[in-house]
């Protein structure tokens, strides 16, 4: 059984997976400790497969690829991966590499100390942004996290930063019970850890935003999903509501 696994859910992504592969099995092959890659394509209708399928990881560092079809939305992709992800500590991160893999130094003593959860946070003190999103998509989250707050009652600054580390019991215990596949399967994911007693740290991070997300909300339709999305988590689990 390896130590750490990362999930990186994908979609689409022939044209950065490769930098993302090289940058954090470089670093995982100069640790002292075993470790496993999953790519999860989300229904990729590119070259994903083909790009990461050709990828040899130099050194010890064991690289799987599963896929399915069709694409699901990330919130499957990342539950696909890590309720097949075989560390005694599993991750996930983003595709697009906007957090560095050596940003995962600062959650070990955290999870040593007895977190179950560590989560990368852009709104601490401490982290360090090269690049801003734009100023509408910023004001947008801020409105998000506070009804999200109002709603569910958790009360991180930062929920959708893709960069989360969790033990094992907390990975099967959380990632079975998650119904949402889309990008709010995060905070969803974080209240069932309140509710199932949990104990989560934040950690401040350096991010630098990606412009070409594969994410987009530039439209009204796709900005009101999000919302319909998150009031739709307390529904999908009426034995806590």
């Amino acid at each position: 059984m390896p130590e750490l696994s990362i999930v990186i859910p994908a979609f689409n992504e022939e044209d950065r997976i490769v930098t993302t592969l090289e940058q954090t099995i470089a670093y995982l092959g100069e640790q002292p400790y075993s470790s496993e890659v999953l790519v999860v394509s989300d229904g990729s209708t590119d070259r994903t497969g083909d790009v990461v399928r050709s990828y040899s990881p130099p050194g010890s560092v064991d690289l799987k690829f599963l896929e399915y079809r069709p694409n699901r939305g990330k919130g499957y992709a990342v539950r696909y991966g890590m309720l097949r992800a075989q560390g005694a500590i599993v991750m996930f991160m983003d595709a697009d590499y906007s957090v560095p893999i050596q940003e995962l130094e600062k959650a070990w003593p955290l999870l040593e100390s007895g977190f179950d959860i560590a989560i990368a946070s852009r709104a601490l003190s401490g982290s360090i942004i090269h690049q801003h999103q734009n100023l509408p998509r910023e004001i947008s989250a801020k409105i998000y996290t506070l009804i999200q707050t109002l709603y569910l009652g958790i009360t991180y600054r930062d929920t959708q930063c893709g960069f989360k580390v969790f033990t094992r019991k907390a990975t099967r215990d959380l990632f079975e019970r998650q119904k949402l596949r889309s990008v709010i399967f995060d905070p969803e994911i974080l209240w069932l850890a309140k509710n199932r007693g949990f104990r989560v740290a934040e950690f401040p991070i350096t991010w630098t935003h990606i412009g070409d997300s594969r994410i987009q909300y530039d439209n009204i339709r796709k900005s009101l999903f999000v919302f319909q999305e998150l009031f739709r988590i307390r529904c999908l689990h009426p034995e806590i509501s």
